[in-house]
């Protein structure tokens, strides 16, 4: 097995069962939608507002691929709040409110949210944010505690600025998330984190920016308990002048990173770590230096199986091993990765589902 580089320590920044896919909906009211379910004067979240027939002027629809999509665990697929009322909020009050109620609830973001901390997201969520300007800031998301698990939660079309910890952070096993088309930059630890037996998420089409730790995958080198679990699809990404974790991977396996653009990512893209097995499928490097890691820092190695990549004023990618093909749980396309740049730039991030 290759062995890798020790770049050392690096400074904290600033801060689908291989049976059917599913079709998923979150529904998701564009400017004039749903009433708004606010706070009262007295600080408490007030109850959802019944939402008028003809007020909602559009529906986001959505069929993500990967992980998301698995019949697993009990959950077939990842259907989020869909069924549950639909409520719209526009303060931190009814924002924590609503993602830790019991039972399914679509949840529409308006504007500008300021949180404090980390908030918690208990199972059967939808979070979409309306039209463009959607953002949670000074906090960030939590699916599932210790005893209120996190499962069945989709997160779309937001923008998360500045963090005080994570942005997103996947733990405590929670399962069947999905990921999709949000903005994230510019927070204190990583933008999105998937750790502590978390399993089936898909990642797909969001924009990473302005920000070092993008996307760790694995708690620790210490918590095997991972082992077996964080199988998780990042596709259509871009990662655009972050410098590391595209993910860095401990233990998952089979982790799918596929028709993902990488630009100007200063330590490295993607990194597998303590016997993770890694697909890196359909991608686009462009002036990476170092494109694919087999370990890092003082990890030990993991495997990475690399095919039908692009690399444009990068360096060699590491390989090591065989991996556990995604296919055995989904069936999915590839993008010629030449025209991955320009269709990621296009389609990722708030504002790109028609919402």
């Amino acid at each position: 097995m290759e062995t890798t580089m020790n770049p050392g320590n690096h400074p904290r920044p600033r801060r689908r069962s291989a049976v059917t896919a599913l079709l998923l909906v979150a529904a998701l009211a564009c400017a004039g939608g749903a009433a708004s379910a606010d706070t009262t004067a007295s600080g408490t979240a007030a109850p959802p507002a019944a939402t008028t027939g003809g007020k909602l002027a559009a529906a986001c629809t959505g069929t993500p691929t990967g992980f998301a999509t698995v019949n697993a665990l009990g959950q077939n697929g990842t259907t989020g709040g869909l069924g549950g009322p639909v409520v719209t909020v526009t303060t931190a009050a009814a924002l924590k409110d609503y993602v830790g109620r019991p039972g399914p609830y679509v949840i529409q973001v308006s504007g500008r949210i300021q949180v404090s901390g980390m908030l918690t997201v208990v199972a059967n969520k939808s979070i979409l944010g309306v039209g463009t300007t959607a953002e949670i800031t000074g906090g960030g998301l939590q699916l599932g505690s210790t005893t209120r698990p996190g499962n069945n939660v989709i997160i779309r079309n937001i923008r998360f600025t500045g963090a005080e910890d994570d942005s997103i952070s996947v733990t405590n096993k929670a399962h069947h998330v999905w990921i999709d088309h949000n903005d994230l930059s510019d927070g204190y630890d990583g933008l999105l984190d998937i750790k502590r037996e978390s399993d089936f998420v898909t990642v797909s089409w969001n924009h990473f920016h302005h920000h070092s730790k993008a996307a760790l995958l694995g708690h620790s080198d210490n918590y095997p308990a991972d082992v077996g679990k964080l199988r998780v699809t990042y596709h259509h990404n871009f990662f655009d002048g972050t410098d590391q974790r595209h993910p860095r991977v401990r233990f998952a396996e089979p982790v799918h990173v596929l028709n993902n653009y990488y630009r100007n990512n200063a330590l490295y893209g993607v990194a597998s770590t303590e016997n993770a097995g890694v697909l890196v499928e359909g991608n686009y490097f462009e002036n990476v230096a170092h494109p694919i890691y087999v370990g890092y820092d003082k990890s030990g190695p993991g495997r990475v199986v690399e095919r039908n990549n692009r690399y444009v004023g990068s360096g060699t990618p590491q390989t090591a091993g065989t991996v556990v093909e995604p296919r055995t749980y989904y069936q999915y396309t590839v993008d010629d990765p030449a025209t991955v740049p320009a269709t990621v730039s296009a389609g990722a991030g708030v504002g790109k589902i028609g919402c």
